[in-house]
């Protein structure tokens, strides 16, 4: 067997078994999702790529961590790439979610406030529209600025969590296939990766079972737009930012409409899949036509 594809699934057998296993026991001995424990275990499992990383990099094979997995901190414009990119995709995701009939803009944010009704008081709720009807600006635009804060920031240093095995390990073993079949590949693990949190709701609290193949299918999309990045920024410090702040803007797609449901809306439904076919096709054309430096044919990470 080719050692690099051992080492990758050395790592994917190790990070899916410690993830899952977490996940079955904290069921197993009671945990309920939707609740601050429930978010702490998730916290967890989000930086169990990470360790398994490590473990395997460090430990087992005994070979460095830093240049292998490219721990660089060395910016450029890759990484205002990696954090500025997410929010735009989240504003071409809210157009193209309203072209879908009976998607309706809602600037009172008349759904987003109906979805927080199972996680809220009735007192909670109404506290909440009060004050969110007497900020000075719109809280459309204060979420972005604060999603462009945690998305540089908290968000990813969680962000890194994850990277530091998808972008980072998997991404180096896998190479040699070639940018597209490494990217969908790792695509494909990161999107089964999350099947546990996703059949309790995450992401798709309407559909958790057809979240799974969609989050699969999604992870699919967005890989290449992250290995991308990550390539040409030469740093998986850039592919945590963008990560992080593509988690922290994303909600901005939802926010402000009304209709649908989440299998069709936001980042992660229909209409987030089209703005990633869309970036795909006009980072391939970036790379064959346009870059001085192409990466798409001759992956070296």
């Amino acid at each position: 067997m080719n050692s690099n594809i051992k080492k990758a699934l050395l790592f994917i057998g190790l990070t899916f078994f410690f993830c899952w296993l977490m996940v079955a026991l904290f069921f197993a001995f009671g945990g309920k999702w939707d609740t601050p424990v429930s978010f702490g275990m998730t916290t967890i499992y989000m930086f169990i790529p990470m360790a398994v990383a490590i473990i395997v990099q460090k430990f087992i094979y005994k070979e460095s961590l830093k240049k292998p997995l490219g721990i660089f901190f060395k910016l450029n414009r890759w990484f205002v790439v990696a954090w500025l990119v997410p929010p735009v995709i989240a504003f071409a995701t809210l157009g193209v979610s309203l072209l879908f009939p009976g998607v309706e803009y809602s600037p009172e944010m008349a759904e987003m406030f109906e979805r927080f009704k199972s996680l809220l008081t009735a007192e909670q709720l109404a506290q909440m529209e009060n004050q969110t009807s007497t900020l000075p600006i719109h809280p459309f635009w204060l979420s972005l600025l604060q999603g462009l804060v945690a998305g540089v920031t908290i968000n990813a240093i969680f962000g890194f969590g994850e990277e530091l095995g998808w972008r980072g390990l998997l991404q180096r073993e896998l190479g040699f296939m070639g940018f597209w079949k490494s990217s969908l590949t790792i695509g494909a693990v990161w999107g089964i990766w999350h099947t546990p949190i996703i059949l309790q709701g995450h992401n798709y609290p309407e559909h958790p079972v057809a979240g799974v193949f969609m989050m699969t299918i999604w992870c699919i999309l967005l890989a290449p737009i992250f290995s991308y990045v990550r390539l040409k920024a030469k740093s998986v410090i850039a592919a945590a930012i963008m990560h992080g702040s593509f988690n922290a803007t994303a909600g901005l797609a939802v926010m402000v409409v009304k209709g649908g449901n989440d299998l069709l809306i936001g980042v992660t439904g229909l209409a987030g899949f089209i703005v990633f076919i869309i970036l795909n096709t006009g980072l391939f054309i970036y790379d064959k036509f346009l870059t001085s430096e192409p990466i798409i044919m001759d992956v070296k990470p």
